[in-house]
């Protein structure tokens, strides 16, 4: 029997047709109902057409996006709205896919045909390239690394599900990570541990692969994650968990991770390849704060004590008067020379007179208010400055208690020493209104009292109406 011959101008049903399509072809009455959905379908959404046809849109769409989606459907019907839009669907596996529709409504049928095409992956491209702008402009913005991290955390959060989300950093001359930014709706911020401590940030850091698991998957390749697992307590352990090392041009220097306690919200791999993708631009972040944090302490703080340097403490003595001129209080500004330093200096050498600063430093700070600073101005000059103090009295107490430390012996590798201090004061606004006048004055109260023999306290004499 021969073959049936297809006569031309043949049209096969328009279904057949339709199916072939990538796109999705639907049909949704006015309850918002599918009464038709094409094959591509499955595709797109994860459901099969039967699974569709006679469901409210609202089974599938994400919630998030119903109220936006049904007022641009109100406006398509009664034609003042483009019929070009977006929203996102909730697959049948609980991932998110981004949908582009074009919707016609035919009155006359009651019902509204429409287009739907994936457009997941150009979204994700869009909100990538927007998150490492974001990024870089968060790593130039942010005061410091608190704030950074802070912004990195909105930023993720809005590529992924990230309620629970912490930094962990990598200390390679101690061995140790600690927590930098941790944000969890259970646990408060763990204490820095050893890398070797059997922790999952510590493995994803050893490593330096990221780390995706369930607290189910006791079948985990990794041994050490098995044992990380069989450690945690029962309903403890977060649902999903994912890992990703943050790594800069001189290796890991830690690891950036969130987690999920709700069985709503799990991980996949390409959760786990998004997070890896922005941790590059992330770990350029945290080490350029990091590197800008290094310079700064450098420019303002004195190298072998770690104390402020004289740029600092004139900052500080400028916010101080500031303050002191809008509350009418004092402040006080103490300069300090240790008596006969030169002569440990040449006795013992110069590692002990830097061990001895290092001892003078940690007394000092010990004898003062947080609210107070202790500067190392040069040499074996000191200086501190006592904001918001209320009487002449207490400057001089501070200045005797200062003056007493120094007198006690300092335990040094070759032996206990004795030095003593010459301690000069100067007080706004009583002796001076300007930082010059202040720091000048307490300079010359202090080389007064040196002259009269050290181990003593001197206030400056010196009225306001000198002050230049």
């Amino acid at each position: 029997m021969p073959p049936t011959m297809t006569p031309p101008g043949y049209l096969p049903p328009l279904a057949n047709v339709i199916d072939l399509l990538v796109d999705a072809v639907c049909v949704v009455n006015d309850q918002h109902e599918f009464v038709y959905v094409s094959a591509s379908s499955e595709q797109i959404f994860g459901y099969r057409p039967e699974e569709m046809i006679g469901r409210p849109m609202a089974d599938f769409m994400h919630p998030d996006d119903c109220a936006r989606t049904f007022a641009q459907v109100a406006s398509i019907v009664d034609g003042t709205a483009s019929p070009h839009f977006e929203n996102r669907y909730v697959r049948k596996d609980g991932s998110v896919v981004d949908v582009m529709w074009t919707a016609r409504h035919s009155p006359e049928d009651g019902v509204r045909v429409a287009v739907a095409r994936d457009v997941t992956g150009r979204k994700r491209s869009e909100l990538l390239q927007s998150a490492l702008y974001a990024i870089s402009e968060a790593a130039h913005a942010a005061a410091d690394l608190s704030e950074l991290f802070g912004r990195v955390h909105e930023i993720i959060g809005g590529l992924l599900p990230a309620r629970n989300c912490f930094v962990a950093l990598y200390d390679e001359l101690e061995g140790t990570i600690s927590f930098p930014y941790f944000v969890d709706e259970f646990d408060a911020p763990p204490e820095p541990r050893r890398l070797d401590s059997g922790t999952l940030s510590g493995e994803v850091i050893r490593s330096g692969r990221p780390l995706l698991f369930r607290s189910d998957d006791a079948e985990h390749p990794c041994e050490s994650v098995r044992a990380v697992i069989a450690r945690r307590p029962p309903g403890h352990a977060p649902l999903a968990w994912l890992g990703v090392p943050l790594i800069a041009p001189r290796g890991v220097i830690g690891a950036l991770v969130v987690q999920s306690y709700s069985g709503e919200v799990t991980y996949g791999e390409s959760d786990l390849q998004l997070l890896q993708f922005v941790s590059t631009q992330v770990a350029a972040a945290i080490e350029r704060k990091q590197i800008q944090a290094q310079l700064n302490h450098l420019a303002l703080y004195d190298h072998l004590t770690d104390l402020p340097n004289r740029t600092l403490l004139r900052d500080r003595l400028a916010n101080a008067l500031s303050l002191a001129r809008r509350e009418v209080s004092r402040v006080a500004m103490l300069f300090l020379d240790l008596d006969c330093f030169k002569d440990i200096n040449d006795q013992q050498g110069h590692s002990a007179g830097d061990q001895l600063l290092q001892e003078v430093a940690r007394r000092l700070t010990g004898c003062v208010r947080e609210s107070d600073t202790v500067a190392r101005l040069s040499g074996d000059e000191f200086a501190v400055l006592l904001p918001r103090i209320e009487q002449h009295e207490d400057a001089l107490r501070v200045a005797e208690k200062l003056r007493r430390a120094m007198h006690q012996p300092f335990a040094m590798k070759g032996g206990p020493v004795r030095v003593s201090a010459s301690i000069g004061i100067a007080l706004y606004p009583d002796h001076g209104e300007s930082e010059d006048a202040l720091l000048r004055l307490a300079d010359d109260a202090m080389y007064a009292a040196k002259r009269r023999g050290g181990n003593r306290l001197l206030m400056s004499m010196v009225p306001p109406a000198m002050d230049d």
